[in-house]
């Protein structure tokens, strides 16, 4: 039997089908290829009739069609792209303000691309440069420290900028952070509320903005409540994880032997005085209260449960993605800081000091 080349009722492979234009699309639908590509952006869908967009979506369903974004990008010098540079990824506080950028960015059409930098500057450089590679038209940095070249970096190359949790202090990005001196009082008051007089803080890096601003804020609150100088100390962790925490702790009780509660630079940190309290013998709150920062995910499963600061992370995440739009559409918008209220969540790792509850 004779064997006929006709491919007719053969099913081609993928990579031998003609790929489906927005040509073909409009063509199908009879409108012009402008309305098929504002119904494939997320970001200009809303300027197409519904019915017709619907009509556009099946059809292009139906056809396998898929946009070719690198194309319209390089037609368009527009990605859709946003990076997003954690310092952290295992930190708990980052998910929330996360979802909030990318709630934001996915309503505007743009998908962030989420990096793990780390805190080595050589590390955080490398990032910068592959996501300037893939063409993201903005960058969300919660890296930023007091006095940062890669935030001068990212200036020289005119990269639109804006900080999350952490800010710096020149005003040239705009920033959303929380009120960490609003933070500091609020925890020493409920301390000093207590009947607490012996009172130490462990402070995040100095580098930071964050552990800088709530070292301030437990300075000027211990000296608003007249707390003598031998009552108070302040050491200094060498990062926000819970190891640092723990020897932070063990350098506390040297500074101020009889100190009867801690205020900790964030809930990791708490985390690692529980774990030096252990060692120690030492039970919370009985012996000493301990009071968190941030209130990530599970700090009331802790036993004790963990009093602690919440901030708005969500709504961090979602003003950040808010501004970075704002900056690229409009490169001349002024920068702003965003300063969100924090405030105290009331758990079980504190209570009134030894011989006073």
């Amino acid at each position: 039997m004779a064997h006929s080349n006709s491919q007719r009722g053969v099913c081609l492979p993928m990579s031998e089908r003609k790929r489906v234009t927005i040509k073909d699309l409009a063509a199908e639908v009879d409108v012009h290829y402008s309305t098929v590509s504002r119904v494939m952006n997320p970001a200009t869908r809303h300027l197409v009739a519904e019915e017709v967009a619907t009509r556009i979506l099946k059809l292009a369903e139906l056809r396998g069609f898929r946009p070719n974004r690198i194309a319209a990008g390089l037609r368009t010098q527009r990605s859709g792209l946003i990076g997003v540079v954690l310092p952290d990824i295992a930190n708990p506080v980052f998910p929330p303000i996360l979802a909030g950028i990318e709630a934001v960015l996915g309503r505007h059409g743009y998908v962030p691309i989420v990096v793990n930098a780390g805190v080595e500057r050589a590390r955080q450089r490398f990032v910068i440069d592959q996501l300037l590679a893939r063409q993201v038209e903005g960058l969300v940095l919660a890296t930023a420290e007091r006095d940062d070249p890669l935030l001068d970096y990212c200036f020289q190359l005119g990269i639109p900028v804006v900080m999350v949790n952490r800010g710096e202090h020149t005003g040239r990005a705009s920033c959303v952070v929380s009120d960490s001196q609003l933070a500091m009082a609020l925890t020493v008051d409920h301390l000093v509320s207590l009947g607490h007089r012996s009172i130490g803080h462990i402070a995040g890096p100095a580098s930071t903005s964050t552990g800088e601003l709530r070292r301030e804020g437990f300075m000027q609150a211990v000296k608003r409540h007249r707390l003598r100088r031998g009552a108070y100390a302040v050491v200094e962790a060498e990062s926000y994880t819970r190891e640092a925490g723990r020897r932070a702790c063990a350098q506390l009780f040297e500074a101020l032997p009889g100190l009867t509660a801690i205020a900790a630079g964030n809930d990791l940190v708490a985390m690692g005085c529980y774990d030096f309290l252990r060692e120690r013998g030492l039970r919370c709150p009985e012996d000493v209260s301990v009071v968190g920062h941030n209130d990530m995910p599970f700090v009331d499963a802790l036993t004790p449960p963990l009093t602690t600061i919440r901030i708005p992370v969500h709504d961090m995440g979602e003003q950040a993605a808010e501004l970075l739009l704002r900056r690229i559409e409009k490169p001349q918008t002024a920068t702003v800081v965003i300063e969100l209220r924090p405030e105290l969540v009331v758990r079980g790792s504190t209570g009134a000091p030894p011989g006073q509850g």
